[in-house]
């Protein structure tokens, strides 16, 4: 073991110290830690190879097996990153509170209030202010978590391997499937309603409207328009944030459903070298600063199940998730004679959308 895995790999105790700094490390420092951490692991399952009926018998002897192996499982699914299903994409993610909240305070502001002429005596002084409207966000809690049998326990202790860390894995990406699903919709990933959540995509609060039938037929499809009229509902869309907000607000994130980003991203405009998607980056009514991403979430979200697509200035203070408890394993407990569970627990908020008019559905194309 050299210097640079030393600063967060302990030989002594075979566990990944700093995982952040594991993650930073390059390719080959990290491969050469797997290494070490999978020769360590298999080396403490051999050590169990003499114990093997005692596993039976002494419900220690399992946890003293399955603490350090679940150790190592938790740690490698943790640094696991799932692309699908990161929300951080579309939104910020506040996880002040703890796994034991209730719920917290939310609001949705508005300006009021304009200037006025004035007399030098005047006692009417017209006054700003903002129109706030106050609820109430209830947290809850969810759980997936997994299990081991002794039978599997027993043979990897005879054949001095690890435990493999396919469970776990599957119950984090469920637990992210769910936080998903809950922040871009408000149902759970079988499409049920149980909590009355709205999400990212279906705010009623948000303006909608259909983008302008003026397509071949009539039709509002982009399958129909010219790029023309493409780049004008989105940049109708784009600039509906900054005009329903009085310009106190500016698009900065743009998000289409998939088939739709994928469809400019290759029809290119007639006599140039740029498709609708790079001619729209480079040119569009917010600026270059503008992020442009897709989302399949967006792809029956708008009016009778038709595409939506979303501009809003993704900013905290404009739309935020609320996960006051991100996902995490407990201790396990032997739950039956054969059986080791691990449970895993979160503590769930939503969706909440603090300026309403800061983000714009459009919708039909």
């Amino acid at each position: 073991m050299n210097a640079v895995t030393s600063n967060f790999y302990d030989s002594a105790s075979g566990r990944i110290t700093d995982p952040v700094a594991f993650m930073a490390a390059d390719g080959d420092v990290k491969a050469q830690v797997i290494r070490l951490w999978a020769a360590d692991n298999a080396r403490h399952a051999h050590s169990f190879s003499d114990k093997i009926d005692a596993f039976m018998s002494d419900a220690q002897v399992g946890y003293a097996f399955l603490t350090p192996q679940l150790y190592r499982i938790e740690t490698e699914v943790y640094m696991t990153r799932y692309p699908s299903f990161d929300i951080t994409r579309f939104m910020s993610v506040d996880t002040s509170g703890s796994m034991w909240d209730v719920g917290t305070l939310v609001y949705s502001m508005d300006n009021v209030g304009q200037a006025q002429f004035l007399a030098g005596g005047a006692f009417d002084m017209p006054h700003a202010s903002t129109k706030m409207a106050q609820a109430t966000l209830p947290y809850h809690l969810a759980a997936i978590g997994y299990e081991w049998n002794t039978q599997e326990m027993q043979r990897a202790a005879m054949l001095g391997r690890s435990l493999s860390s396919d469970k776990a894995m599957a119950a984090k990406q469920a637990a992210d499937r769910f936080i998903y699903n809950i922040a871009m919709t408000g149902l759970t990933p079988k499409g049920e309603d149980e909590k009355g959540l709205t999400g990212f995509v279906n705010n009623g609060s948000a303006p909608a409207a259909q983008v302008a039938n003026n397509g071949t037929g009539p039709s509002r499809l982009w399958t129909t328009k010219a790029a023309d009229q493409i780049l004008a509902d989105v940049n109708e869309a784009i600039g509906a944030v900054e005009t329903g907000t009085g310009e106190t607000s500016i698009a900065t994130a743009l998000v289409l459903p998939t088939t739709r980003y994928n469809y400019i991203a290759t029809q290119r405009i007639e006599n140039t070298g740029s498709t609708i998607l790079q001619f729209l980056q480079a040119n569009n009514a917010a600026g270059e600063s503008l992020t442009i991403s897709k989302s399949r979430a967006l792809e029956t979200a708008g009016t009778g199940g038709t595409a939506r697509m979303i501009a809003y200035e993704n900013n905290p203070q404009v739309v935020k998730f609320h996960l006051p408890g991100p996902h995490q394993f407990l201790s396990p407990f032997q739950k039956s004679s054969l059986v080791y569970e691990v449970g895993g627990i979160m503590n769930v908020g939503g969706t909440e959308i603090r300026l309403p008019k800061a983000i714009v559905y459009r919708d039909s194309f």
